[in-house]
């Protein structure tokens, strides 16, 4: 995506709720290459809208592929939902809100998307994500080396989760 489709804002929304430990709202606009011959998203875009901010949430904290390689870390989404209340349609401007839920045993990221010229929900989602060994083996909880970046508070006993 070019810099007109996409840009990055981090800090709290208004509807911000306890159990957002940390939040980044991604902006973009509804590309021609994402709609159908009606001119509606395509709903399996959706999920690489919530990758978009995914990716962003994450780099936010200091956490990125490097960062991975360095800590020995993989990550590896095992569910992820979508519900959709209205469409998106070519030219939309929307954002894309993501957010941390949990993260002491898995990576729980949630996301609601949000059209801003009608200022109504678009859609609301989450994905799970596990940390692995290099080989890609399961973590049974996330590593305190990941949650230094994630959620430094967690490892020292404050409330959070």
């Amino acid at each position: 995506m070019t810099d007109s489709h996409l840009s990055v804002a981090a800090g709290s929304s208004p509807r911000r709720s306890a159990k957002r430990l940390h939040e980044v709202r991604v902006e973009i606009e509804v590309p021609f290459h994402d709609v159908d011959a009606l001119q509606v998203v395509w709903h399996g875009h959706y999920y690489k809208y919530l990758e978009i901010a995914r990716t962003e949430l994450l780099r936010s904290r200091q956490l990125d592929t490097r960062s991975l390689h360095r800590l020995s870390v993989g990550l590896m989404v095992i569910e992820s939902r979508c519900r959709y209340v209205s469409p998106l349609r070519y030219g939309d401007l929307f954002q894309v809100a993501a957010w941390f839920r949990d993260l002491r045993f898995r990576i729980m990221v949630e996301y609601e998307i949000t059209n801003l010229a009608k200022g109504s929900r678009v859609a609301r989602g989450h994905t799970a994500l596990v940390t692995t060994t290099p080989d890609g083996a399961m973590h049974y909880r996330t590593p305190d080396s990941v949650l230094e970046l994630l959620a430094p508070h967690l490892l020292k006993g404050e409330e959070g989760s």
